[in-house]
């Protein structure tokens, strides 16, 4: 059984880790907030470009971002480096190996704690630094120009980005997008083929172009996504702690008024004994 004064070390000790939350809890909201008015969706820049397609024969045009050559993709795992989002990490490197076990293919994994557990599995995978809000863009970047090579020559033909999504700031959902090959049915192009169009460049390398720009973008955004559910996944865990720090204080003082109860119940025996003794 513990002692009075163990007890009242863990009452104390409750009481630190609960304010200790609390202030993690704040932080959490206060970056959610403030890279919420960061982040910029641009949603006029991908109308815009696909508007490049309706002067392009794409029916004629037999390129792997529009028409894959074989059956193999690259599934590319977005993982946070930040703590408290082990479950979250999980859930999304789970997500891009069921991708790969219905069509083989690559992975790639971006952030340090979703190399780590995916080593833990022993799938091979190819592996990016995590999100950093002030290199977001020039990671974007890299990310393209790795993928399209690796679709140039090596000849995957589909690409998906898993990654957890924001739907609010309570809920988040692991989400697959499929970015190549592109297409209308994946808010690409439409195929409205304008014939008086001229053109200098070949339709292969302005297909090649278009998609090289609309990447980097999709790339770009889908990071900002991410590192803002990284924020309220991690407000949500930090909620669910607190909870369960309050839970084991209710306990831990319950505890403390049976020990202490129990101490001022013996002392009053021992004194009652002790009287009738000294009466005797």
């Amino acid at each position: 059984m513990k002692t009075l004064a163990k007890i009242k070390e863990d009452l104390e000790f409750n009481k630190g880790l609960t304010a200790l939350v609390e202030t993690l809890k704040t932080i959490a909201v206060a970056q959610y907030r403030s890279l919420e008015k960061r982040i910029k969706l641009f949603e006029e820049f991908t109308p815009a470009v696909n508007g490049f397609f309706e002067h392009i024969d794409v029916e004629r045009v037999d390129h792997p971002f529009l028409r894959p050559k074989k059956e193999s993709q690259i599934a590319i795992a977005i993982t946070s480096d930040s703590g408290f989002l082990g479950a979250l990490n999980v859930q999304v490197v789970d997500a891009a190996l069921a991708e790969l076990e219905k069509i083989s293919g690559k992975l790639v994994v971006i952030g340090e704690r979703g190399k780590i557990y995916v080593r833990g599995t022993g799938m091979p995978a190819a592996y990016f630094p995590g999100i950093n809000d002030e290199n977001r863009y020039e990671q974007a970047r890299q990310l393209r120009d790795y993928i399209i090579e690796k679709v140039l020559s090596d000849g995957f033909g589909y690409v998906k980005v898993i990654y957890p999504k924001p739907i609010s700031f309570t809920v988040q959902r692991v989400e697959a997008v499929t970015l190549l090959p592109y297409s209308s049915d994946a808010g690409g192009f439409k195929q409205n083929f304008m014939a008086d169009t001229i053109m200098e460049s070949s339709p292969d390398k302005a297909i090649e172009y278009l998609v090289y720009l609309l990447l980097g973008h999709k790339f770009y955004e889908i990071f900002g996504l991410s590192r803002l559910a990284e924020f309220a996944a991690r407000y949500i865990h930090l909620e669910e702690s607190a909870q369960k720090i309050k839970d084991r204080d209710k306990k831990t003082q319950l505890e403390y008024f049976r020990v202490r109860h129990e101490l001022v119940d013996r002392t009053m025996r021992e004194l009652f004994a002790g009287r009738a003794i000294y009466a005797k």
